[in-house]
């Protein structure tokens, strides 16, 4: 497995990651520590040394999976954990230092450790980038050593501009992927020029671009991307990165014309990688079986000018109209 710097902290981590939405089960699921454990052992075994968790993931049983897992290891991973999402209303309001401290020591509970690695703000109200008040609890907290380093996630670039303004920002997690191309545009170019690790999230466009939907798929109730296709739950970037399913469908088939002969997700994988300003890629894994593919990405060729101008071709097309100045 190959590695890159994540920004300022000068943390080596894995080109592909692993995300840790799905740990122990698929969406609707009901969690298992043994899947779990046993995922997260795969990931291991093939090089990755970072994870990317969310206290709200499976309630915290993924933080807590994560912790179980770290105790029984010599060489720790680098764990991303997210906070903020617990709050009820979500509203900036809810980003103060009593909500901050007890969000950084929950994590710090569930991961059995006294300093979280990195913490990000799991996208916050827009607002809450206008706020520096909230960015110097943060500075203060990681002075206190409970945290090593923060950042933000965020749904859109103008978000991830805003928040790269505060110097104590590390890392940016966003979602970037063939069919979400704007963050190549501008935001990649200020990350690196103030050396911003760039953590991608979403890179399959929730299984889109793994190709293996099709029109008589079906998902759970529980499954977002059955419930969220309009922004029901949250935000609907989040879901097939906000891209009508039948079009997505449509976009897809264009991309296997390019690449025949090729496992789509991985080239997925590997078109990111393309990509310097990316430092690390979090695929979500939710069994041990998808570890593998995910990893291989990292050892594929780079892909040639001319299928990278057929894929922007393709989003051009299909994609750009509905996503483009909406994240």
């Amino acid at each position: 497995m190959k590695q890159r710097t994540l920004g300022k902290t000068n943390v080596k981590v894995s080109e592909i990651s692993m995300g840790c939405w799905q740990l122990g089960g698929t969406w609707g699921d009901p969690f298992d520590p043994l899947v779990a454990e046993n995922t997260l052992k795969a990931a291991t075994n093939q090089g990755i040394n970072c994870f990317d968790t969310a206290d709200v993931y499976i309630g915290g049983e993924s933080e807590r999976a994560i912790g179980r897992y770290m105790k029984k290891m010599d060489e720790k991973p680098f764990v991303i954990t997210k906070i903020g999402r617990w709050l009820n209303p979500h509203t900036e309001e809810g980003y103060n230092d009593e909500n901050l401290r007890q969000f950084v020591d929950q994590s710090r509970k569930n991961l059995q450790v006294e300093a979280l690695d990195m913490v990000l703000l799991h996208c916050p109200p827009f607002e809450v980038y206008y706020m520096p008040e909230v960015f110097e609890i943060l500075d203060k907290i990681k002075e206190e050593g409970k945290i090593k380093h923060y950042g933000v996630s965020v749904q859109k670039v103008e978000e991830g501009l805003k928040a790269i303004e505060y110097p104590g920002v590390e890392a940016v997690e966003i979602i970037f992927n063939m069919f979400r191309l704007r963050p190549a545009e501008l935001f990649f170019k200020e990350a690196k020029k103030k050396n911003v690790g760039v953590i991608v999230r979403v890179p399959l466009a929730s299984g889109l671009l793994t190709g293996k939907f099709n029109k008589h798929t079906t998902f759970t109730k529980d499954d977002h991307r059955q419930s969220n296709r309009q922004g029901e739950m949250f935000d609907r970037g989040e879901t097939f990165s906000g891209v009508d399913y039948e079009t997505g469908l449509r976009a897809v088939e264009e991309l296997k014309k390019i690449f025949p002969d090729q496992s789509l997700p991985m080239v997925a994988l590997r078109w990111i990688l393309m990509f310097d300003a990316v430092s690390t890629i979090i695929p979500g894994a939710s069994k041990p079986e998808h570890i593998m593919n995910n990893a291989m990405a990292t050892n594929l060729p780079p892909l040639s000018i001319e299928q990278m101008e057929k894929v922007e071709s393709i989003y051009q097309k299909y994609i750009k109209n509905q996503v483009h100045h909406r994240w």
